[in-house]
Formats: C-alpha cells, sequence, structure tokens
C-alpha cells in the first residue's frame, strides 16, 4: 500500500520548518485523501495525478491554508485493483474522515468509489477526462467529456484524412461508451465507422487487430486505449509497417505520458484533444510550469494532457468552494461550488456548472511531435453540453445515475 501524509510544504521549497508553518496556521488539519495508481497498470497516470494533487495543497498551504487550518493530503494507492478502490474510499470517509476525496482514474474505478462516498455523504472530486454522464449531487466531475474533446477532434480529423474510421477501444466503460461516441460525431459529420474492437486493459498483443485493420482499409484510425499495456499497439502498428499508410488519432494517448515513452517513429503525427497540454503557450502556464519544476526538480512528470492537471486544477475548485462556505460541511460546500466557482489556472479558465456539476473548458487539439505535443487548435470556454440535456441537479438533487449516449455501434 502506498500511504503518503504530506502537510503544509512551501511551494518553492521546504524552507520553513512544518512545525512552524502549523504553528502559524493552528493544529487542526483539514483531511484531504487522495487514491490514485501509483503502481499497477495504470500507474503511467497515477503518478503525475499525485504529483499535481500535492503540488496543489503545497500552494494553498503556502498561501495560508484554509480557513487558517492547513491541510493535510494522505495518498493510497489502490494498485489498479477494484477492491482497493473501494476498501481505501471507505477508510477515507470513516477513518480519515476526509473533508473531501480526490480520487479515481479508470471510470471503474469511479464507479467503485462513488457509491461509497456518496453512502458516507462524504465530498468527492474526479478529476479525470472520461465519457460523461455522471449526474450526482455528491460528485464533481472537473475532466472535459466527449461533447468537449471528441466532438472536436472527430470532424478534424475527417477533415484533414478522410471518412472512414477504425475504432480501437478499451474493453470497459469508457472505451466502450466512448466508441459511441466517435460514433455518433463520424457519423454526424458524414462518415462511416468500418470497424471497432475491444480489448481488456492488459492486453499486450494486436497483431490480428492490425490485420484487420488493414483488411478494411480505414481512413482514420482512432484509438481509445488506455493504460500501459496498450502502448504495444503504437509500437507494433509503426513495426507493421502502418503508420505511414493510414493516420491516427487517440481520445487519450498522452495522460499517461505516453509520447515519452514512444520513439518519434512510433508516435509523431498521432493526434488528439484534451482540455490541457504541457506546451499551452500561456503566461499563467508557463508560470506554474517554472513553479512546478522548481519544486519537484529531476522527479518532475511530464504532464501531457488531460489527467495530471485536472487534479491540480480540482483541489483548487474545491478550495474556492471552501473559502465561500466559510466552512468544510459538505452540503455547505456543495452550495458555494454550485454558485459558478471558477479557477483561472494553467489550462484557462475552469468554470463549475451547478446543474451538472461538470466543467466549461478550454479544449487544445495537439499532435504529437518529437515525444511531446504541438498546439493546432484551441476551442475556448467549450460547455459540458453532454450532460447539460439529461441532468439538472439543480432540479434533482438526489439523483444518481450515469446516462450512456443511445448510439448503436
Amino acid at each position: 500500500m502506498h500511504r503518503r501524509t504530506f502537510l503544509g510544504a512551501a511551494a518553492g521549497g521546504l524552507a520553513a520548518p512544518l512545525v512552524m508553518q502549523h504553528a502559524a496556521l493552528g493544529a487542526d488539519p483539514i483531511k484531504i485523501v487522495g487514491i490514485h495508481d501509483a503502481s499497477g497498470g495504470l500507474d503511467i497516470y497515477g503518478k503525475p495525478m499525485i504529483a499535481c494533487l500535492d503540488f496543489a495543497v503545497e500552494e494553498i498551504n503556502a498561501a495560508g491554508g484554509l480557513l487558517g487550518r492547513p491541510l493535510a493530503v494522505t495518498n493510497y494507492d489502490p494498485q489498479s485493483n477494484i477492491q482497493l478502490y473501494t476498501q481505501f474510499a471507505t477508510q477515507a470517509a470513516t477513518k480519515d474522515k476526509a473533508a473531501v476525496v480526490h480520487a479515481g482514474i479508470t471510470s471503474a474505478s469511479r464507479e467503485a468509489i462513488r457509491p461509497v462516498l456518496k453512502r458516507y455523504n462524504t465530498l468527492y472530486f474526479y478529476n479525470t477526462q472520461y465519457e460523461g454522464g455522471v449526474c450526482d449531487r455528491n460528485a464533481f466531475c472537473t475532466g472535459s467529456t466527449p461533447a468537449q474533446n471528441v466532438s472536436r477532434l472527430v470532424p478534424h480529423v475527417m477533415k484533414k484524412w478522410g471518412k472512414k474510421v477504425y475504432i480501437l477501444a478499451a474493453d470497459y466503460n469508457y472505451g466502450q461508451i466512448t466508441s459511441k461516441w466517435v460514433t455518433k460525431f463520424t457519423r454526424e459529420n458524414g462518415g462511416e465507422v468500418v470497424g471497432l474492437d475491444f480489448f481488456p486493459l492488459d492486453v499486450t498483443n494486436f497483431g490480428p487487430a492490425i490485420q484487420k485493420i488493414q483488411a478494411a482499409k480505414p481512413d482514420i484510425v482512432m484509438s481509445v486505449l488506455v493504460g500501459g499495456a496498450h502502448i504495444s499497439f503504437y509500437r507494433q502498428w509503426a513495426a507493421a509497417g502502418m503508420k505511414s499508410r493510414i493516420p491516427m488519432a487517440s481520445t487519450t494517448l498522452g495522460g499517461g505520458n505516453e509520447s515519452l515513452v514512444l520513439s518519434p517513429e512510433e508516435g509523431d503525427g498521432i493526434i488528439c484533444a484534451f482540455s490541457y497540454f504541457q506546451e499551452v503557450d500561456t503566461p499563467a502556464n508557463k508560470a506554474f510550469l517554472e513553479k512546478f519544476k522548481a519544486r519537484l526538480g529531476a522527479n518532475t512528470p511530464y504532464l501531457g494532457g488531460k489527467l495530471a492537471m485536472r487534479s491540480y486544477v480540482g483541489v483548487n475548485l474545491w478550495a474556492e468552494g471552501v473559502r465561500r462556505a466559510k466552512s468544510i460541511d459538505r452540503m455547505k460546500v456543495i452550495e458555494a461550488l454550485e454558485s459558478g466557482v471558477s479557477f483561472a489556472g494553467p489550462p484557462g479558465l475552469t468554470t463549475l456548472d451547478p446543474k451538472t456539476h461538470h466543467t466549461t473548458v478550454d479544449v487544445f487539439i495537439a499532435e504529437v511531435k518529437n515525444k511531446g505535443f504541438q498546439v493546432l487548435e484551441t476551442f475556448p470556454q467549450s460547455p459540458p453540453s453532454d450532460t447539460q440535456s439529461v441532468c439538472d441537479l439543480q432540479k434533482e438533487p438526489n439523483a444518481n445515475k450515469q446516462v450512456v449516449v443511445d448510439i448503436r455501434t
């Protein structure tokens, strides 16, 4: 088990002894719990998320904490094991008595965590790009959804490359539901899905899938693959000589720093759409990266896209809710967050939507280039429109559901 408690470190370094900072802020810390994979098949996503969560806590404590109290964060490592997500969520609510839990990477992990925290009335932030549709007043989903990113990505690559799309997706709810969204936007833009394959997260042999793609002759391959094992696909695709023949886009590549792991020959040219890339060229992002690198030094992770930065944003959105509520009481914080809280950070302005508990964000389209990304296009302030039509927590505050787009694949 990975467990790490972090109290009151300054963002620019540990210049002041922690005990002195605690004395200045008060002896009773506000408890935060993070549940993210520091090991297992999803650690490529989890480690940068943990780093950004901790860094957000450091900055808040360096600025005086919240309500005159320091923040204390405990990070648990579920090791990509569904039972451990449930166990640690229960522990966060009952033993740690956390004011908020920032947790989960895959949608499967979210759906293991979310009902536990709802049952124990513990506030939950899910800081990940995901397939959309969650409608739960106790949960805030701060990442982008397919109506924000896939809706931009699909027409962009179809205009560039052609109308016939072949989808490869992870075989769990993120991959299954996102593939429906890819299908929806392909058809709406006059295209056709010529193939669709699903793969468990531990699959590493994609030879048969590559043969099927060769036979289908699509114009575009759309990857909705997830995790460390699925990186094998990109390598096998290039080794088969297919990379120069059929271009590729992805709803996921970059979230786990895959662009760093792949060689330029394997990765360059793949196009993605997220609510953040480390290469976003704004003063706010440059200032953040300078502080982040100064704090972590040689251990600074590349932030890629979609996941780690949302953890940083999620902590800051929650903190603004606490400031407005002048309390850590769950319902008071929820009501404060529903007043339209925003955070202007490295990805641009993020604003919580009161009806859906999702966010309005900037969306960026970028292309993998030499182990990083080159931003091609920006769509400012994209609303969470896929959820707005099916979720209104102001009218239905007791809702507890996930609505899935009705598209036959």
